[in-house]
């Protein structure tokens, strides 16, 4: 009820404890606090919050038009829902290093469990397009030497997110990683990489975690979590799937609507009201204090349409 049971310390920590190479910890989408609910009843190790999915549940493209402030609200309340450590897309970092800095203390102050940095220049490109314009390695280095000094929390992780490998060689992709990891990277994210042999040079190469993004039309494979653990990768996400099914859905159901003029077909397919009540724990806050919360929770579903349980 509420907030989570956990605190954000007790995340970080154990988001630490738990990220080492061939773990593959598995971190799903999420863009809002509910979807963040169901991401924790599956059991998933984590939930990822993308900067590219928070600009196009906006109606923008994932071009860097999103605000830190936008951004960090966003990723507060997602993390204040779920007892599970959550990774938030910086983008750039919203700005020069001094923004770099704010940027790391405002996601702290947030609850989140830790934030990625990426090397491209702003406006940016969503790592799975062509035509991305990359920063000098100086620049790169920067960012994270800032993010590094700015952080208060030791346990909040900082990872480098590097695009190079979509625009020159997997050689010059190591090189620039290791950069990244002396200027105070904790785990790195090598963007685009062309296969598993090359997931496995990258984690080889260097001594921090590393991540895989299993995003969908993308160039990368879609990989099993077991393929990656074997490449030697800590961290998969699968940063738009939640929206691409929920927007396929609401898509779908539309048509219906319009076709059948009901929605009456699509609904054995939705989350029952009776669902969506446990997972915002009406009953819980009922316990609370039912002198207040005084309304009776359905446990079925009776009908569509039932005024009295709306």
């Amino acid at each position: 009820m509420l907030y989570s049971h956990t605190t954000p310390a007790q995340k970080r920590e154990a988001f630490r404890a738990a990220l080492k190479p061939g773990a593959a910890l598995q971190f799903p989408g999420t863009f809002t606090p509910l979807s963040a609910r169901l991401i924790q009843e599956q059991g998933f190790d984590g939930a990822y919050i993308s900067g590219g999915v928070l600009a196009n549940e906006l109606g923008l493209p994932d071009v860097g038009l999103t605000t830190l402030t936008e951004v960090a609200q966003r990723g507060a309340q997602i993390a204040r829902v779920t007892d599970l450590p959550c990774l938030i897309d910086a983008d750039t970092g919203f700005g020069e290093p001094m923004n770099v800095a704010r940027t790391v203390q405002e996601f702290e102050d947030a609850g989140l469990a830790g934030t990625h940095i990426e090397d491209q220049f702003n406006p940016k490109r969503c790592g799975h397009l062509d035509g991305k314009n990359m920063v000098d390695l100086d620049t790169a280095v920067k960012r994270i030497a800032a993010a590094a000094d700015a952080r208060r929390d030791p346990n909040f992780l900082l990872m480098a997110r590097t695009d190079l490998r979509g625009v020159d060689t997997l050689g010059a992709t190591i090189e620039r990683i290791k950069a990244l990891v002396d200027a105070g990277a904790d785990a790195i994210f090598p963007e685009a990489l062309k296969d598993l042999g090359e997931f496995e040079r990258v984690a080889e190469a260097i001594d921090v975690p590393i991540l895989a993004n299993m995003t969908e039309f993308g160039k990368s494979e879609l990989f099993t979590r077991e393929q990656l653990a074997d490449a030697g990768v800590a961290m998969i996400i699968y940063p738009v799937t939640s929206l691409r099914s929920a927007m396929g859905a609401i898509e779908r159901t539309l048509a219906t609507i319009k076709a059948e003029g009901t929605q009456e077909a699509a609904v054995p397919d939705m989350l029952t009201r009776s669902r969506l009540y446990e997972l915002v724990d009406y009953e819980g806050y009922n316990r609370f204090d039912n002198g207040i919360f005084n309304f009776r929770v359905p446990t079925t579903d009776i009908g569509t349409n039932n005024a009295n349980l709306s």
